[in-house]
């Protein structure tokens, strides 16, 4: 049809690889789920006893496992099928979506069901977020990788954008029908992942020696690689202090006084702004330094976090988390290119899986954070500092991590000499790659 192909004609050249397109149908569909089910949770959370600190809860027992099972997950990534550990983190969405909707309709008057289901989708997230990354650079050829993970964090923003605002609608409905409709996506994107084809694309093996150094491989390839250590350390910071996300409830019950809807709209403020940004990065790739446009980007996140927490307007409070995820995707870009681009295939799943522990402490433990201050000193004085420490970190991240600060444009990676980083629990160093 003409039509048709005037479509295909117009998205990213990457898109048209079949399986990159099933991989991002199922990063899209997982990601709406959870952005659903995190809506949901959410407000029957706070709605039990209206205390800030069990939405801290949810987050440190989500985070406990990724915590936990991170190294083992991504030495499993680097020996099995990679379609197959994610397509079984699907699965196990599948149940804990399930088990919401019994507890929905049995009232949800208490919090330890929520409590150990956080800890199920921890599980799940443990084993998917390094098969998800090692997987884009299967699939593709090298020099489509910078547009492919453009692609994939637009994809993937684009979930949390659409996912609350149909979580807040759905469970406005009825909290069932928002856990029914998350558990239909999980299928989906178990479904979407399993038919992706890896025939012909066979991944580096890993040499087997002492397994507590393969174990090791991806924290020694981070540390002997100081700049992707402190791209890592940064936006783990930044959004361990900076990120009011798990407070949001709390803003749109007891500030704002906008309801669930209005929950479910500014949990998609963020990732609206990051789907522009993406979509900008898409189109044309970042050409400026990216270690000053890292640095830069991470402290406007830490102003737009101040702005938010003094706000009492809903457009306002909409505008600051609009910019702050706009801002972050340019460093969570920055992040996951240079990190890709640098990483040998066979050690892809264990780097992968320390990135899993960075951003699940910044995600999940930030919540716990975020959940505590306000219960010490109040919402609205813990998210404004931890907006104003944000952007101090940025600040000093300039003498803390010269090489990072130094970060040229990223298609300037180019292999180091052997020796400068290696992998450890493959036989031999490998060269890792930098930008001088």
């Amino acid at each position: 049809m003409p039509g048709s192909s005037a479509v295909l004609r117009r998205l990213p050249g990457v898109m048209r690889n079949r399986d990159f397109a099933l991989l991002a149908l199922g990063v899209l569909a997982i990601n709406l789920a959870t952005q659903m089910v995190a809506v949901a949770i959410g407000w029957q959370v706070y709605d039990i006893h209206h205390r800030p600190f069990d939405l801290g809860l949810i987050g440190l027992l989500q985070f406990a496992p990724v915590f936990m099972l991170a190294l083992p997950a991504g030495t499993l990534t680097d020996r099995v099928s990679r379609k197959l550990i994610l397509a079984t983190a699907a699965f196990l969405l599948i149940a804990v979506s399930a088990a919401l909707i019994l507890v929905s309709e049995s009232g949800a008057r208490q919090l330890w069901p929520f409590l150990a289901l956080a800890a199920a989708t921890g599980v799940a997230e443990a084993l998917s977020f390094p098969a998800m990354r090692a997987l884009p650079p299967v699939l593709v050829a090298r020099e489509e990788l910078p547009s492919a993970l453009a692609v994939e964090s637009v994809v993937w923003q684009a979930g949390t954008v659409a996912g609350p605002a149909l979580g807040g609608l759905a469970f406005a409905i009825q909290p069932e029908v928002a856990y029914a409709t998350a558990l239909g996506l999980f299928a989906l994107a178990a479904v979407a992942v399993l038919l992706i084809s890896l025939h012909g694309r066979v991944t580096a093996p890993v040499h087997r020696s002492n397994p507590v150094r393969e174990l090791l491989g991806g924290i020694h390839f981070i540390a002997a690689t100081p700049m992707l250590l402190g791209a890592i350390l940064l936006d783990l910071f930044a959004v361990l202090f900076g990120g009011a996300v798990a407070l949001l409830p709390v803003f749109a019950q007891s500030i704002l006084h906008v309801g669930p809807i209005g929950l479910g709209v500014l949990r998609s403020a963020p990732a609206l702004g990051a789907v522009i940004a993406g979509t900008l990065l898409v189109r044309a790739p970042l050409r400026a330094p990216a270690g000053r446009t890292l640095i830069a980007m991470v402290t406007i996140f830490g102003a737009s976090t101040v702005v938010f927490g003094l706000s009492h307007w809903m457009a306002v409070s909409l505008v600051a988390l609009l910019v702050g995820g706009f801002v972050d995707m340019f460093s969570v870009n920055i992040r996951s290119t240079t990190a890709t681009m640098i990483t040998p295939d066979r050690v892809r799943g264990r780097v992968g899986s320390v990135e899993a522990v960075f951003i699940g402490a910044s995600n999940q433990l930030g919540a716990f954070e975020s959940g505590t201050a306000a219960a010490l000193f109040g919402t609205v004085p813990s998210v404004v500092a931890g907006g104003a420490i944000t952007i101090a970190i940025a600040l000093s991240w300039t003498k803390l991590f010269p090489s990072l600060a130094r970060l040229g444009r990223m298609s300037e990676l180019r292999p180091v000499e052997i020796g400068e980083a290696a992998v450890i629990g493959s036989g031999d160093p490998t060269p890792a790659s930098t930008v001088l």
